[in-house]
């Protein structure tokens, strides 16, 4: 029996004649069956069953020994690569070329399967990243790379491939193959451009064949040097059994190569090697194209889409709030009670609770003192301290982190799932009308059986369909941002377009507290009081207690210890030894009484004794009436708040439905809300400050916060709106529409394009080089109407 034909279960080559059996399962290497026993002890045999043949077979100077990966025992090396470790967690990213397939992501996203040890990991695909948090005393970051290895998956390991993973090599490379191919092209028209005249036929034969064979040898670089990308992209493609959308382009030149050849050798011309380089130049000219345009909506994401983050700068004069961007080294910062850290720094003054789940997915909080390190994009819990920045602000660390949430990545898109089917089937159909036409002209018109052929599998591109949605939705979230309303990616901007439900938190949402008239009743406060108060709410960051701050005029603050924040309760500390309860009627006096009066409320309790109230005459925020009213005429709208009912009569006329106005909600209730919205297919877009409502905005398909003063920065949402433009929250909502109906018509545009190019390929009158010309310009057509639609309507719509 002949065992030739056999291909490895897990990588897909040719296990020769003596393949190695387990399982009654053919591999071609013991490394490949070592890993599918590995993923088969573990039960993850999953990865298999999402592509066939997934896995990757390592060459043998790939193969890992015993001491390949040491000097990553070294501390100095360590901790260079690192790029967070504290309290025995460690966060690493790794490049690793060997990222190919939607397997590939699956089984690094679940590395905590094969280790425990492994806390969480997340592909980066288009980067081919993987970013993997870690626990210090279970797997070191010599058995992290060597359990990658395990598996086939070998990072590559430098200083400089960790901070640029071979971008720019690969933008240097590209550049030269434009370079070899404009070179080849522009020679060879020059030896095909006497073929072209009259009388050409009088050229004698031996100039005719020179020209014939300098053309063949300058095609020979340009077809296995410029175009190899596409031959061993569609190459490995066949080899897993997919059919991708380099296959047509390498099938062209193949043919056109063959048959150009053939011409030559048998003396019945000298080919086509001006269409051939020609072809690859242009082609090449359209890659660099998109991979520009890429990088720009990329970069404009990472590092320009300054979501609204503020801080608050200690200074000689007192403490002022400055833009994020405008902080420096040897800056000294105060952070409150759940801010975020927003850069490495040391902490100069108070004793910190750092919570580093947005960095590392642990929520464990890590107790610091003075003069020890802090790393940017912890939290802080519990009373404010005053830290010493050490390097300015990397916003786009900030951004990434706010992207690494993955909470969502089961929400679809559907419009990306129509992309997906679509780019399925498009190269079969392609391949099927290029052949078609191929055999049809070889019948009536040889002549034109290969430029038919050729022309079709060239100018039908679907990469104009591919560039639609992410210029569309990049454009859109950029002028968005420039507006004040800033997007965690462009995701969100179909999920808005899908909502149905709006739900609304009411206090520093709907309210604007620091402009409230705020009045206490109950004893008459001495100055010691006031003071104990002002130092207390100085710590939190809770709208009402930034009120009751900035109506306290005592310019003294004494230190707070054992400060706590119980969500939708109070505060509570010791100041100078009195212990003080700030917060709702129930958290202070125990009493559950239902509260007639029709004011917002916060009690005070100092040493043993309730003292009164802060009572807030309730301002709402400007436009709340113009923009319930206009969203109310596409959703249905809720109100979901923490506070008593004192405000249903006042809120009761804006939102018509005395059902939908529900308070004394606890953050669980409010997350039990949302999730009975959901369950009912109500896709609900949740707007609160993010205090007390991070379950709720995490639960909602879309979660946005409204940001006032001291900006607050949410992991947990999805959108972040700066306070002053909340009149225009509906039309922001709205222009989602607008950005789906330009998709629609981008891709109308693209589908046009692709018919009526195909229209004249099929009937032979379209060079392949015209092709070749014409496919980037549609890319660069559909980028350009997106563009300028979603500029043109933001300005129309008075964004």
């Amino acid at each position: 029996m002949k065992n030739d034909h056999q291909t490895c279960i897990h990588c897909g080559e040719d296990c020769g004649p003596v393949p190695i059996i387990w399982n009654a399962k053919p591999f071609c290497c013991q490394g490949c069956q070592t890993v599918y026993q590995l993923l088969n002890d573990n039960k993850m045999d999953q990865y298999y069953s999402i592509q066939k043949a997934p896995g990757i077979k390592l060459k043998t100077d790939q193969i890992p020994s015993d001491e390949k990966f040491a000097y990553l025992d070294l501390e100095e090396i360590r901790n260079g690569l690192l790029d967070f470790s504290d309290s025995g967690v460690s966060k690493i990213r790794f490049f690793i070329p060997a990222i190919h397939c939607a397997s590939c992501i699956w089984l690094l996203e679940n590395l905590h399967t094969l280790h425990p040890g492994v806390i969480q990991s997340s592909v980066n695909f288009p980067k081919k990243e993987v970013s993997i948090t870690f626990r210090d005393d279970e797997i070191t970051l010599r058995q992290l790379v060597e359990l990658l290895a395990s598996i086939h998956y070998v990072p590559e390991i430098s200083q400089q491939s960790m901070e640029k993973p071979e971008k720019g090599k690969t933008n240097k490379t590209l550049l030269i193959k434009i370079g070899i191919a404009g070179f080849s092209f522009l020679n060879a028209m020059l030896y095909h451009f006497p073929q072209y005249l009259p009388g050409s036929e009088s050229l004698e034969v031996e100039f005719r064949i020179i020209f014939g064979w300098l053309s063949f040898l300058l095609s020979l670089p340009v077809l296995f040097y410029c175009a190899s990308d596409y031959f061993l992209s569609a190459w490995k493609s066949l080899r897993k059994k997919i059919i991708s959308i380099d296959l047509p382009i390498a099938l062209g030149l193949i043919t056109l190569f063959v048959q150009s050849s053939i011409e030559l050798i048998v003396d019945q011309g000298i080919g086509y090697f001006d269409s051939l380089t020609g072809l690859v130049f242009f082609l090449l000219i359209g890659k660099w194209y998109q991979s520009i345009t890429y990088e720009a909506l990329t970069f404009e994401r990472n590092y320009k889409s300054y979501f609204p983050v503020a801080v608050t700068k200690v200074t000689s004069e007192g403490n002022t709030t400055i833009a994020l961007n405008e902080l420096k080294a040897g800056d000294r910062i105060l952070v409150r009670n759940q801010e975020l850290i927003p850069t490495d720094a040391t902490i100069e003054k108070g004793n910190a609770s750092i919570d580093y789940s947005f960095v590392t997915g642990e929520s464990i909080p890590v107790a610091k003192k003075p003069g020890d390190f802090v790393f940017a994009g912890g939290r802080q819990t519990g009373s404010a301290i005053e830290l010493l920045v050490q390097k300015e602000v990397e916003q786009s660390y900030l951004t990434q982190l706010w992207n690494q949430d993955n909470k969502k990545a089961d929400d679809g898109t559907p419009i990306s799932g129509i992309m997906d089917k679509v780019s399925q089937y498009f190269t079969i159909v392609i391949i099927t009308v290029a052949l078609s036409a191929a055999i049809y002209w070889n019948f009536a018109d040889a002549s034109k059986a290969l430029f038919a052929f050729t022309s079709v599998l060239i100018i039908a591109c679907p990469c104009a369909l591919a560039l639609t949605i992410p210029f569309t939705f990049g454009t859109t979230m950029r002028q968005f941002g420039r507006k004040g309303f800033y997007l965690k990616n462009t995701a969100v901007i179909e999920k808005l377009y899908r909502i149905k439900t709006v739900v609304f938190d009411k206090t520093g949402t709907i309210t604007h507290a620091q402009s409230s008239k705020i009045e206490f009743r109950g004893e008459k406060l001495t100055g010691e009081q006031i003071r104990l108060i002002k130092s207390l709410v100085f710590h939190s960051t809770h709208p009402l207690s930034k009120a009751i701050y900035e109506s306290i005029k005592e310019p003294i603050i004494d230190e707070v210890a054992d400060f706590q924040e119980i969500p939708s309760m109070g505060i509570t500390g010791k100041v100078k030894g009195t212990k003080i309860n700030i917060g709702s009627q129930y958290f202070v006096t125990g009493d559950q009484s239902s509260d007639k009066e029709l004011k917002t409320q916060v009690w005070v309790f100092i040493e043993n004794k309730t003292l009164g109230y802060f009572q807030f005459e309730n301002n709402y925020r400007e436009g709340l009436a113009e923009t319930i009213a206009s969203l109310q005429t596409s959703y249905e709208l809720h109100l979901i708040s923490g506070d008593n009912e004192s405000e249903r009569q006042n809120l009761l006329p804006l939102f018509h439905d005395h059902a939908r106005l529900n308070f004394n909600q606890s953050p669980t209730d409010k997350l039990n809300y949302i999730k009975n919205l959901q369950r009912n297919r109500e896709d609900a877009l949740m707007i609160g400050d993010g205090l007390n409502d991070a379950g709720a905005l995490n639960e909602s398909k879309v979660g946005l916060v409204i940001a006032d003063n001291i900006y607050n920065f949410t992991p947990a949402c999805d959108a972040i709106l700066q306070a002053e433009k909340f009149a225009s929250l509906h039309r922001f909502i709205q222009f989602t529409k607008t950005s789906m109906r330009i998709v629609w018509l981008s891709f109308l545009i693209s589908f046009l394009y692709n018919i009526v190019g195909i229209s004249f390929a099929v009937q032979g009158n379209l060079s392949p080089i015209i092709a070749a010309i014409l496919m980037p310009l549609s890319s660069v057509t559909v980028v350009a109407f997106a563009t300028f639609s979603v500029n043109f309507m933001t300005k129309k719509k008075q964004l």
